[in-house]
């Protein structure tokens, strides 16, 4: 939560999965504060992932929260699956098409509540920040993508910093960014008001995920 500090949740979209316990464990010891799952159906985003039998996987092998996050067309088919899996958080996305009528999105951020999840809310590079602000209210985080969603390894967008500490000006909850953080961008998006960093590549690609982590937090 806001005012404990920068908070670093690897993306396992970046880790080796024939270790995947194993990676799990190291990342943790190494610091990690969150554990950041990328959920893809193919539709939402041009690419297929994880499903809540992985996310059982994971929720085994770790004590951190889970933060999963589900780029999909119709995210609420699947919260009770990934519930029962062991997620802690449940993001979805604005632009999600059977989220599009802002009386969906909102009896949809409600129900994650009320399944005893805590409630994000992402939004694209190319959506203006102002088209959250009406559900903020009933947001528990906001996830602001600095990549374009489906892949990993992507290079940092920039624009990802002003929406930033536009948010930050309208909302006191945790803000996370996802997409090209390090220890350099994740700097550039705390300054702006982010305390939630999402970093795949640049901690599971590193020699050590200790060192990793300390550098991007900072």
């Amino acid at each position: 939560m806001l005012g404990k500090g920068v908070l670093i949740s690897p993306s396992l979209l970046a880790c080796d999965f024939g270790r995947l316990k194993e990676e799990v464990q190291m990342v943790q010891e190494a610091g990690a504060d969150w554990l950041h799952v990328d959920v893809m159906d193919g539709h939402f985003v041009p690419n297929l992932t994880m499903g809540p039998v992985v996310v059982e996987a994971v929720r085994k092998a770790s004590r951190v929260p889970l933060d999963i996050h589900l780029m999909l067309d119709r995210p609420q088919d699947y919260f009770k699956a990934f519930m029962d899996a062991g997620a802690d958080s449940l993001t979805v996305h604005l632009e999600a098409s059977a989220l599009k009528e802002p009386s969906t999105l909102r009896e949809t951020l409600e129900s994650i509540r009320k399944i005893g999840a805590r409630a994000g809310l992402s939004l694209r590079p190319k959506t203006a920040a102002e088209a959250m602000k009406p559900f903020l209210d009933i947001t528990d985080l906001v996830l602001v993508m600095s990549v374009e969603p489906g892949f990993g390894g992507q290079a940092f967008i920039p624009e990802a910093i002003p929406k930033v500490r536009q948010i930050r000006g309208w909302y006191q909850g945790d803000i996370s960014v996802d997409g090209g953080i390090n220890a350099e961008t994740g700097k550039l998006m705390k300054d702006a008001g982010a305390n939630v960093l999402v970093a795949g590549t640049s901690i599971f690609r590193a020699p050590s995920y200790k060192e990793a982590i300390r550098a991007i937090r900072g």
